[in-house]
Protein backbone atom coordinates (compact mmCIF):
# COMPACT_ATOMS: atom_id res chain seq x y z
CA UNK A 1 0.00 0.00 0.00
CA UNK A 2 1.11 3.55 -0.68
CA UNK A 3 0.59 4.44 2.99
CA UNK A 4 3.78 2.48 3.68
CA UNK A 5 5.77 4.35 1.04
CA UNK A 6 9.23 4.77 2.66
CA UNK A 7 10.25 7.60 0.30
CA UNK A 8 7.52 9.96 1.48
CA UNK A 9 9.26 11.41 4.53
CA UNK A 10 8.83 15.18 4.27
CA UNK A 11 7.49 18.02 2.18
CA UNK A 12 7.79 21.79 2.06
CA UNK A 13 4.55 23.77 1.88
CA UNK A 14 3.64 27.42 1.42
CA UNK A 15 0.53 29.41 2.25
CA UNK A 16 -1.08 30.64 -0.96
CA UNK A 17 -2.96 33.87 -1.58
CA UNK A 18 -6.16 31.79 -1.46
CA UNK A 19 -5.38 30.95 2.21
CA UNK A 20 -4.76 27.31 1.28
CA UNK A 21 -1.48 25.42 1.68
CA UNK A 22 0.31 24.14 -1.43
CA UNK A 23 3.24 21.72 -1.68
CA UNK A 24 6.43 23.27 -3.04
CA UNK A 25 8.80 20.33 -2.68
CA UNK A 26 8.45 16.71 -1.63
CA UNK A 27 10.84 13.92 -0.70
CA UNK A 28 9.35 11.47 -3.23
CA UNK A 29 9.53 13.44 -6.47
CA UNK A 30 9.20 10.27 -8.56
CA UNK A 31 5.63 9.47 -7.55
CA UNK A 32 4.45 13.00 -6.77
CA UNK A 33 4.03 16.03 -9.01
CA UNK A 34 3.93 19.18 -6.88
CA UNK A 35 2.36 21.30 -9.64
CA UNK A 36 -0.98 22.29 -8.14
CA UNK A 37 -0.61 19.81 -5.27
CA UNK A 38 -2.54 21.03 -2.26
CA UNK A 39 -2.26 19.89 1.34
CA UNK A 40 -5.00 20.26 3.96
CA UNK A 41 -4.00 22.21 7.05
CA UNK A 42 -4.96 21.23 10.64
CA UNK A 43 -7.91 23.61 10.92
CA UNK A 44 -9.28 22.34 7.61
CA UNK A 45 -8.84 18.75 8.79
CA UNK A 46 -10.90 19.56 11.89
CA UNK A 47 -13.56 21.20 9.74
CA UNK A 48 -13.79 18.16 7.45
CA UNK A 49 -14.11 15.85 10.46
CA UNK A 50 -16.95 18.04 11.69
CA UNK A 51 -18.68 17.79 8.30
CA UNK A 52 -18.32 14.00 8.34
CA UNK A 53 -20.14 13.63 11.67
CA UNK A 54 -23.72 13.66 10.23
CA UNK A 55 -22.74 10.84 7.86
CA UNK A 56 -22.12 8.48 10.76
CA UNK A 57 -25.85 7.72 10.73
CA UNK A 58 -25.44 6.52 7.15
CA UNK A 59 -22.64 4.02 7.82
CA UNK A 60 -19.63 6.25 7.39
CA UNK A 61 -16.42 4.18 7.37
CA UNK A 62 -13.78 6.12 9.38
CA UNK A 63 -11.02 3.85 8.10
CA UNK A 64 -11.58 5.11 4.56
CA UNK A 65 -10.88 8.61 5.86
CA UNK A 66 -7.72 7.46 7.63
CA UNK A 67 -6.47 5.58 4.55
CA UNK A 68 -7.12 8.52 2.24
CA UNK A 69 -4.45 10.80 3.72
CA UNK A 70 -0.81 10.94 4.70
CA UNK A 71 -0.33 12.77 8.00
CA UNK A 72 2.35 15.45 8.37
CA UNK A 73 3.45 17.45 11.41
CA UNK A 74 5.28 20.77 11.37
CA UNK A 75 9.03 20.17 11.57
CA UNK A 76 10.24 23.76 11.33
CA UNK A 77 9.41 27.12 9.82
CA UNK A 78 11.37 28.29 6.80
CA UNK A 79 11.80 31.67 5.17
CA UNK A 80 9.22 33.29 2.87
CA UNK A 81 6.29 31.85 4.84
CA UNK A 82 7.13 28.24 4.08
CA UNK A 83 7.13 25.30 6.51
CA UNK A 84 8.89 21.96 6.44
CA UNK A 85 6.51 19.14 7.29
CA UNK A 86 7.64 15.73 8.55
CA UNK A 87 5.70 12.57 7.84
CA UNK A 88 3.91 10.99 10.77
CA UNK A 89 2.09 7.67 10.78
CA UNK A 90 -0.31 8.57 13.57
CA UNK A 91 -4.07 8.66 13.21
CA UNK A 92 -5.62 11.88 11.94
CA UNK A 93 -8.72 11.27 14.04
CA UNK A 94 -6.86 10.49 17.27
CA UNK A 95 -3.75 12.66 16.89
CA UNK A 96 -2.47 14.51 19.96
CA UNK A 97 -1.02 17.27 17.79
CA UNK A 98 -2.42 19.26 14.84
CA UNK A 99 -1.62 17.46 11.59
CA UNK A 100 -1.59 18.40 7.93
CA UNK A 101 -3.22 15.87 5.60
CA UNK A 102 -1.91 15.08 2.12
CA UNK A 103 -4.46 13.11 0.06
CA UNK A 104 -3.14 9.83 -1.35
CA UNK A 105 -3.54 10.57 -5.05
CA UNK A 106 -0.69 8.46 -6.38
CA UNK A 107 -3.46 6.56 -8.16
CA UNK A 108 -6.02 9.28 -8.82
CA UNK A 109 -8.78 6.98 -10.09
CA UNK A 110 -8.54 3.91 -7.85
CA UNK A 111 -6.45 5.01 -4.87
CA UNK A 112 -7.51 5.48 -1.21
CA UNK A 113 -8.43 9.14 -1.73
CA UNK A 114 -10.64 8.27 -4.70
CA UNK A 115 -12.34 5.59 -2.58
CA UNK A 116 -12.97 8.13 0.19
CA UNK A 117 -14.46 10.67 -2.24
CA UNK A 118 -16.74 8.04 -3.76
CA UNK A 119 -17.81 6.88 -0.29
CA UNK A 120 -18.75 10.31 1.08
CA UNK A 121 -20.45 11.30 -2.19
CA UNK A 122 -22.79 8.30 -1.95
CA UNK A 123 -23.48 8.98 1.72
CA UNK A 124 -24.17 12.68 1.14
CA UNK A 125 -26.66 11.83 -1.61
CA UNK A 126 -28.33 9.24 0.66
CA UNK A 127 -28.59 11.77 3.48
CA UNK A 128 -30.04 14.49 1.23
CA UNK A 129 -32.65 12.11 -0.16
CA UNK A 130 -33.54 11.14 3.41
CA UNK A 131 -33.89 14.70 4.69
CA UNK A 132 -35.32 16.54 1.67
CA UNK A 133 -38.47 15.67 -0.26
CA UNK A 134 -37.31 15.99 -3.87
CA UNK A 135 -39.75 15.57 -6.73
CA UNK A 136 -37.19 13.08 -8.05
CA UNK A 137 -34.50 11.34 -6.08
CA UNK A 138 -31.10 13.02 -6.21
CA UNK A 139 -28.45 10.81 -7.83
CA UNK A 140 -24.72 10.44 -7.30
CA UNK A 141 -24.20 11.30 -10.97
CA UNK A 142 -25.95 14.66 -10.52
CA UNK A 143 -23.76 15.62 -7.61
CA UNK A 144 -20.59 14.47 -9.39
CA UNK A 145 -21.55 16.46 -12.48
CA UNK A 146 -21.87 19.67 -10.49
CA UNK A 147 -18.51 19.08 -8.83
CA UNK A 148 -16.88 18.51 -12.22
CA UNK A 149 -18.40 21.73 -13.55
CA UNK A 150 -16.90 23.66 -10.65
CA UNK A 151 -13.49 22.10 -11.22
CA UNK A 152 -13.63 22.74 -14.98
CA UNK A 153 -14.53 26.37 -14.28
CA UNK A 154 -11.47 26.70 -12.01
CA UNK A 155 -9.30 25.07 -14.67
CA UNK A 156 -10.49 27.46 -17.38
CA UNK A 157 -9.66 30.39 -15.10
CA UNK A 158 -6.18 29.01 -14.45
CA UNK A 159 -6.82 27.88 -10.87
CA UNK A 160 -6.06 24.51 -9.38
CA UNK A 161 -8.88 23.03 -7.31
CA UNK A 162 -7.61 22.52 -3.78
CA UNK A 163 -8.46 19.21 -2.12
CA UNK A 164 -10.18 21.02 0.76
CA UNK A 165 -12.46 22.74 -1.71
CA UNK A 166 -13.24 19.44 -3.43
CA UNK A 167 -14.12 17.70 -0.16
CA UNK A 168 -16.24 20.52 1.28
CA UNK A 169 -18.09 21.01 -2.00
CA UNK A 170 -19.34 17.42 -1.56
CA UNK A 171 -19.95 17.46 2.19
CA UNK A 172 -21.77 20.82 2.01
CA UNK A 173 -23.62 20.13 -1.23
CA UNK A 174 -27.31 20.99 -1.38
CA UNK A 175 -29.15 21.42 -4.72
CA UNK A 176 -30.18 24.96 -5.64
CA UNK A 177 -33.44 25.98 -4.05
CA UNK A 178 -33.04 23.71 -1.03
CA UNK A 179 -31.32 23.94 2.32
CA UNK A 180 -30.61 21.75 5.31
CA UNK A 181 -31.42 23.17 8.74
CA UNK A 182 -28.44 21.37 10.27
CA UNK A 183 -26.07 22.95 7.73
CA UNK A 184 -27.46 26.42 8.42
CA UNK A 185 -27.07 25.95 12.18
CA UNK A 186 -23.50 24.73 11.75
CA UNK A 187 -22.59 27.68 9.52
CA UNK A 188 -24.19 30.09 11.98
CA UNK A 189 -22.25 28.52 14.85
CA UNK A 190 -19.01 28.81 12.86
CA UNK A 191 -19.67 32.49 12.13
CA UNK A 192 -20.56 33.07 15.79
CA UNK A 193 -17.26 31.51 16.88
CA UNK A 194 -15.34 33.79 14.51
CA UNK A 195 -17.16 36.89 15.77
CA UNK A 196 -16.56 35.82 19.38
CA UNK A 197 -12.83 35.45 18.70
CA UNK A 198 -12.75 38.91 17.12
CA UNK A 199 -14.54 40.44 20.11
CA UNK A 200 -12.14 38.71 22.49
CA UNK A 201 -9.23 40.20 20.60
CA UNK A 202 -10.93 43.59 20.64
CA UNK A 203 -11.63 43.40 24.38
CA UNK A 204 -8.00 42.46 24.98
CA UNK A 205 -6.82 45.51 23.04
CA UNK A 206 -9.27 47.75 24.94
CA UNK A 207 -8.05 46.40 28.27
CA UNK A 208 -4.48 47.19 27.31
CA UNK A 209 -5.50 50.70 26.28
CA UNK A 210 -7.44 51.25 29.51
CA UNK A 211 -4.49 50.13 31.57
CA UNK A 212 -2.26 52.59 29.78
CA UNK A 213 -4.84 55.39 30.21
CA UNK A 214 -5.25 54.66 33.92
CA UNK A 215 -1.50 54.64 34.42
CA UNK A 216 -1.18 57.93 32.63
CA UNK A 217 -4.01 59.35 34.77
CA UNK A 218 -2.29 58.19 37.95
CA UNK A 219 0.91 59.88 36.82
CA UNK A 220 -0.98 63.10 36.10
CA UNK A 221 -2.70 62.95 39.51
CA UNK A 222 0.67 62.53 41.20
CA UNK A 223 2.04 65.53 39.31
CA UNK A 224 -1.01 67.65 40.27
CA UNK A 225 -0.61 66.68 43.93
CA UNK A 226 3.08 67.60 43.84
CA UNK A 227 2.26 70.98 42.30
CA UNK A 228 -0.42 71.67 44.96
CA UNK A 229 2.00 70.79 47.76
CA UNK A 230 4.65 73.10 46.29
CA UNK A 231 2.11 75.93 46.03
CA UNK A 232 1.02 75.50 49.63
CA UNK A 233 4.64 75.41 50.85
CA UNK A 234 5.40 78.56 48.92
CA UNK A 235 2.40 80.35 50.34
CA UNK A 236 3.32 79.39 53.89
CA UNK A 237 6.87 80.67 53.41
CA UNK A 238 5.64 84.03 52.10
CA UNK A 239 3.18 84.65 54.98
CA UNK A 240 5.69 85.65 57.66
CA UNK A 241 7.34 88.13 55.30
CA UNK A 242 4.02 89.84 54.56
CA UNK A 243 3.29 90.27 58.25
Amino acid sequence: MSQANPKLNWCIARLGSDVNWWVEEISDAIHWDVDGLGIIDPRQVAYVVDLLEPLQEYNLDPQLFENAFFGFAIDKELKDGQVRLARTKGSLLEADEPLFALPDVIDEEKGPYADFIEHVTRLRVRMLNDLIEFSQKLTVEELEEEIREQQNSDLLEGRATHFFQEITSILEYVPDGYELEADEERKAQTEEDVVEEEFQDLDSEEDETLEEDDTMKWDEDDEDEDEDEESEDGAEKKKPEDS
